[in-house]
């Protein structure tokens, strides 16, 4: 029997292959000749690069890099098991954790050190990035991505934009010069995880929706949403292309728009670019079983969450799927109609987060295990229900 095991990470606990390999532990209990594949597997957002590193037997690079405030941070990012395919989560050098609570003003914060980390898997001989979005600290449109990339912004006057370029610079763009852009970026395909559909600027733009969680008051949301305005404007007239409303430009600040005006990025929605990445189709052909999961099933994991897109495409393919979730939300039943068939909780009596988190591989090992046995009574009830 072949069974597949492609769960989401559980976030602050186990990455996705630890999960996957627990589960296995408690299924081979039951089933000690099965066959099992683990598929590592992530929305876009954080485990992306840890889960497809360990689907394909990939490995890090990690580099200094300039954080959110031109401080030094040390980031990784991913290199995959073709050897060709890097995948960068943006937050590793331009989140928002990197930024002390007290200092955190998306006015002054920047991708460049994004940029830096593209620049770096571009010279590694990389031909295709991925990048994730989302815990970004920014909201300068991708701007200080392009400058590590090789593009100069010009004021009205002509003179240069120094340094690397924040949200508060914005407004002063006037010009676009991409004479100096990595040549290696024409032949590169960009694909960007992006689970958010908000447009650049705007009521429902990067600024109005994201910009205070930042850090950013009124008056800083204000200045910041007329200078991705300003930029979307620059970018139509200088590159021709129209970002300001396109759905997802907004992602990370603005940076899904600047990826797309600088470097041709496709976005997509994140856990589409794992499943593609990890080749899970390939993998389930063959397969009597799917078992997901991630962290909490419930109300928001049809919406780009692993699990649901697992057992879609499982779904598919005709094959059953069962998800095991850390924990089981009263409205977790919703996922039954998004491919997943039965669902189980990793954790079997009430406990704090401190405990579920410190014995995790016991819990889902266990769970494991009970799912197994329960799909080893099938056979027998229904043996008994024919007499």
């Amino acid at each position: 029997m072949k069974v597949v095991i492609a769960p989401d990470s559980f976030k602050e606990s186990l990455t996705a292959l630890q999960v996957a390999s627990a589960i296995e532990r408690g299924w081979l209990k039951v089933f000690p000749k099965a066959r099992i594949v683990k598929v590592p597997m992530a929305d876009g957002g954080e485990g992306t690069v840890q889960a497809l590193v360990d689907a394909t037997a990939g490995q890090f690079v990690r580099r200094s890099v300039s954080g959110p405030l031109g401080q030094p941070v040390k980031a990784r990012y991913g290199l995959l098991g073709d050897g060709r395919t890097a995948v960068i989560e943006m937050a590793e050098a331009s989140g928002l954790p990197l930024v002390p609570r007290d200092e955190r003003n998306p006015l002054r914060t920047s991708t460049f050190g994004t940029g830096e980390l593209m620049r770096d898997a571009l010279r590694r001989g990389a031909r295709r990035l991925i990048i994730g979005l989302g815990g970004s600290a920014t909201n300068d449109g991708g701007c200080g991505m392009a400058q590590a990339l090789g593009v100069r912004f010009l004021r009205a006057d002509g003179s240069l934009i120094e340094g690397p370029l924040s949200g508060g610079d914005l407004a002063d763009i006037a010009r676009i010069d991409t004479s100096g852009l990595l040549p290696e970026l024409a032949k590169v395909a960009v694909t960007v995880a992006c689970d958010v559909d908000n447009p650049l600027s705007g009521r429902r733009g990067a600024a109005q929706v994201f910009g205070p969680q930042k850090g950013a008051d009124v008056a800083m949301v204000a200045t910041l949403d007329a200078g991705l305005k300003q930029f979307g404007r620059v970018v139509k007239s200088e590159l021709g292309v129209a970002i300001e409303r396109l759905p997802g430009a907004g992602a990370a600040g603005g940076l899904g728009g600047g990826l797309v005006a600088f470097c041709g990025a496709e976005l997509r929605r994140g856990v589409d670019i794992v499943i593609e990445a990890t080749r899970l189709e390939r993998h389930l052909k063959g397969a009597r079983l799917v078992i997901t999961g991630e962290g909490r099933l419930d109300s928001q994991t049809p919406y780009g969450k692993a699990p649901a897109g697992v057992g879609q495409l499982a779904a598919l393919h005709g094959i059953p799927v069962i998800g095991i979730g850390g924990g089981l939300a009263d409205d977790a039943r919703v996922v039954f109609a998004h491919g997943i068939d039965a669902i189980e909780a990793a954790v079997a009596r009430p406990m704090g987060l401190e405990e579920a988190f410190a014995r995790a591989p016991a819990y889902l090992e266990a769970a494991g295990e009970r799912v197994a046995r329960l799909l080893a009574l099938g056979p027998r009830v229904v043996t008994r229900a024919r007499r």
